[in-house]
């Protein structure tokens, strides 16, 4: 199952930015990636394509980091454009590397299911996650902790997360879903890897758990997730902080089920 999708390096960068307090987008257009600076080491969520990993790294230093001060890389899930730059990272930072309970062989290669031959590539950047989240957990470093939410469905281990940032004496909450592609869980690709149906429903469990959870700044795995690039122009613009919408999570994840369902209802 290959997708009809054509990546355009050539229009990958994105200028980095602050979204707000010790939160900031490093990524490309494709894969996002998240920095944190947490005052004891800098966490890293999701890689992105390897090859627009020179991007993160350059990101990183135009916003006054060191690449090599990463000490933790945090995946959504375990597909070929959120995991695609952390073999590199890892051989440059030292970083210790995370991935949700059921993706771990993914990452190192022993299923091939990571989406990159249906990206049209080779998945060669394997590696071996240091730590394996599971539902429940709390990473921690320095300033930050982030609470780890299993969701499952669009990967086996596909993890949320929600952490909070502050500045200037306030304090916000940042929410982000591990992955909500339908692609993975279309009866075309699920028939052809003979994996189960029960993902939809796993899938869609979680969205509903995850209404329970408040979030004042959401943040995608994908840009279109919560429409970054637009954000950062109003934010450009200056006023009120684009970011900071507190009943934004719960319209996502309305969506989201309904994107599911809509698909559903087509392969009848």
């Amino acid at each position: 199952m290959k997708i009809d999708y054509k990546i355009d390096f050539k229009h990958e960068r994105i200028t980095p930015f602050r979204i707000f307090g010790n939160l900031y987008y490093v990524g490309a257009r494709f894969g996002t990636s998240h920095l944190i600076d947490t005052g004891e080491g800098l966490i890293l969520l999701d890689t992105g394509l390897p090859q627009t990993l020179h991007l993160i790294v350059q990101s990183m230093w135009e916003l006054g980091f060191d690449p090599r001060n990463i000490t933790y890389i945090i995946h959504s899930h375990g597909h070929y454009d959120h995991i695609g730059g952390t073999q590199a990272l890892k051989a440059l930072s030292g970083a210790k590397t995370f991935i949700g309970s059921g993706d771990e062989n993914y990452v190192n290669g022993k299923i091939d299911l990571t989406w990159a031959k249906e990206l049209g590539y080779r998945y060669d950047e394997t590696f071996e996650a240091d730590e394996i989240i599971h539902d429940g957990d709390v990473i921690k470093l320095g300033n930050t902790a982030i609470t780890c939410l299993a969701t499952p469905g669009h990967s086996p281990g596909c993890i949320s997360y929600f952490f909070e940032v502050a500045d200037g004496g306030k304090r916000y909450r940042v929410g982000m879903h591990g992955g909500i592609g339908i692609n993975a869980m279309a009866k075309d690709f699920l028939d052809e890897y003979s994996l189960s149906y029960d993902c939809r429903e796993k899938f869609l469990a979680g969205l509903e758990r995850l209404k329970h959870e408040h979030v004042d700044i959401f943040i995608g795995n994908h840009i279109n997730n919560n429409d970054m690039e637009r954000k950062y122009r109003q934010m450009l613009a200056g006023g009120q902080n684009p970011f900071i919408n507190d009943r934004e999570w719960e319209i996502f994840l309305n969506q989201c089920r309904k994107n599911l369902l809509e698909m559903m209802e087509k392969e009848k």
